[in-house]
């Protein structure tokens, strides 16, 4: 098999090669080219040491040299040229106590996670594919290199990169991969959250982004998001559904877009529905005030993931407002965008559609009609370019300032209040009216 390899790692190949040692293409490059796709970057991996790599090219970085990997820069493009290594023992579920260097490339890929991962190219030789990785991916399975448990004991993150690369690729995962990951998914307790993290994420933004299923059969939820393992046994007895709120997030995962906020915002949108569940007389379930619990419940979580603060304040919004239900009128559309704020409202829509296409066929073109004409108002208004927010008043604190007013909390409290007023009349955000209002205003307060 051919694989058309970029100028510059076919350049550092050859070079290793014309010093006596071996040099391939390896990895995720190499399964991407054979899948047809463009891959994300390229490792290589050689039979050189570290120095001797260092000696052979003129610009190198230690990236990693106590694990054999060193950077050789080429123009502007870094690749990461690693030595051939076997692994010693794991002690944690996640670090190898030693790394041994070897001449072998065979140890090498042995070592690797999934054979899909372990197979290796250069143009002298072709694919080097020891353990079946090409029929892996012929045949769409996702398989452990040897036996299974001895590679998820090695590192248990490769637990949830099974499930990952099934959801990316389409794949199913092999059914004796499949049951050492059940076998060892508490092990996940020992990788860190930032880890953890990553991997649910690149879940979620792939193409089959319901594959999170597998991660709970296989008792990974349980272990790294045991709040979704409740929504799996939360039933929503109600007309407005037909799934239970696990399987509703599921649905509603594969209706939206692959943004990572959006798709976290679903995973987390009903996780307060446990436990604000309640039966009525007539056996209709009821969650009220779920979304504000779903909203903590993701603060919590997302905190404990280690997710950076602009993704974690934006999922809180969506979460918060997703079942928000304004009337259809431009003041009540109005007074709700200020209070999600106008960016976040647009994607606060996106969610509620996904939501929507997840319930019960029966309501959905009533629902779909709303989401129509509430969608239709919100742009209206963004086009009349209303007043959404204090920043948006004709009026600010230097204005009233100006007018005699003194700095400090009276100040903030005169703002919304006019904020107030112009939402419910727009037209009269003009600067003469609103002075002479702050003024009115401070003279009844004082």
């Amino acid at each position: 098999m051919k694989i058309t390899l970029p100028d510059d790692v076919k350049q550092i190949i050859e070079t290793l090669e014309q010093h006596g040692y071996e040099g391939y293409a390896v990895g995720g490059c190499v399964r991407d080219s054979i899948l047809g796709r463009i891959p994300n970057d390229w490792d290589i991996t050689t039979s050189a040491t570290p120095q001797q790599v260092k000696k052979l090219f003129p610009r190198t970085v230690d990236t990693g040299i106590q694990h054999g990997t060193v950077t050789v820069l080429m123009g502007k493009e870094g690749y990461e040229v690693t030595t051939y290594r076997v692994d010693g023992e794991y002690e944690d579920a996640r670090h190898p106590k030693e790394v041994t260097f070897t001449a072998n490339l065979e140890e090498d890929l042995r070592r690797r996670d999934f054979t899909i991962n372990a197979m290796a190219y250069n143009d002298s030789e072709g694919l080097v594919d020891v353990f079946g990785g090409r029929a892996d991916i012929e045949q769409k399975v996702i398989r452990c290199v040897g036996n299974a448990e001895e590679r998820f004991g090695e590192d248990a993150l490769r637990i949830m990169r099974a499930v990952r690369f099934s959801a990316q690729l389409g794949f199913t995962v092999d059914p004796d991969t499949a049951e050492a990951a059940k076998k060892l998914a508490g092990t996940l307790s020992k990788i860190s959250a930032e880890r953890i993290q990553t991997e649910l994420v690149k879940l979620l933004v792939s193409p089959h982004p319901d594959y999170l299923r597998y991660a709970w059969e296989y008792g990974i939820t349980a272990v790294v998001l045991p709040e979704f393992d409740r929504t799996m046994e939360t039933p929503q007895n109600n007309p407005h559904h037909c799934y239970n709120v696990g399987e509703h997030t599921l649905e509603a995962l594969r209706n939206i877009e692959a943004d990572k906020t959006l798709r976290l915002a679903v995973l987390f949108h009903d996780f307060g529905k446990p436990q604000t569940h309640t039966t009525d007389a007539d056996g209709i379930d009821h969650f009220h005030g779920h979304a504000k619990i779903s909203a903590e419940l993701a603060n919590d979580i997302m905190h404990r993931l280690k997710f950076d603060n602009d993704t974690l304040n934006k999922v809180k919004v969506y979460v918060r407002y997703h079942d928000l239900r304004p009337e259809l009128t431009e003041k009540s559309v109005r007074r709700a965008v200020s209070k999600v704020g106008a960016d976040a409202f647009a994607e606060v829509l996106k969610l509620k559609m996904a939501d929507t296409l997840a319930q019960s066929p029966k309501w959905q073109p009533e629902k779909k009609a709303y989401l129509k004409e509430l969608t239709a108002l919100y742009h209206t208004i963004l086009e009349k370019q209303q007043c959404l927010c204090i920043k948006d008043l004709k009026i600010s604190g230097k204005d009233l300032i100006e007018d005699g007013m003194k700095p400090g909390k009276e100040m903030g409290e005169i703002l919304a209040k006019l904020l107030e007023l112009v939402l419910e009349e727009p037209q009269r955000n003009e600067r003469e009216w609103l002075i002479g209002k702050s003024r009115e205003l401070r003279n009844t307060e004082g």
